[in-house]
């Protein structure tokens, strides 16, 4: 699909993720990634003891997997694409904490695609990580990448 395909999808959803486990664990090799060890996130029995009843996720840590949950959806890809890179993101909520051991995934819409210079475009996404079997989703973001095609 080429830019000017894909810009033609803004306003709609664009696709959504495979599952994910966020798994104990993933959560600790983050901790050890980030020296991030706060107890509600590798102290299990510890955890037990907050109202979330056990150990979750960073909410970096959610945020992080974007990449990943994006490489293993159905969105659009985009053809001849040389280099695409994290821009940042507008506004990012951590709404609901992830619980070690549930699957999360990520849904898209397309908010905005502009060519910022010939061959350069940055694509603005809603992205909504959903928690398996919860009503309030892990967080919503809109997240920026720059393509260079």
């Amino acid at each position: 699909m080429g830019p000017e395909e894909l810009q033609a999808k803004t306003g709609e959803q664009l696709g959504t993720s495979e599952w994910v486990e966020m798994s104990q664990e993933r959560i600790n090799q983050f901790a050890e990634a980030t020296g991030d060890h706060q107890f509600i996130h590798v102290n299990e029995e510890a955890a037990k003891m907050t109202p979330f009843g056990g150990t979750i996720a960073h909410g970096f840590l959610t945020l992080s997997m974007i990449p990943y949950l994006t490489a293993n959806s159905d969105v659009p890809r985009l053809d001849g694409i040389k280099m695409a890179v994290n821009y940042g993101g507008n506004k990012t909520r951590f709404i609901n904490p992830v619980r070690s051991g549930k699957r999360i995934r990520a849904h898209y819409k397309q908010l905005e695609m502009i060519e910022k210079r010939p061959g350069q475009w940055q694509q603005t996404n809603e992205i909504t990580i959903e928690i398996e079997g919860e009503d309030k989703p892990a967080l919503i973001c809109e997240w920026m990448t720059m393509y260079f095609v």
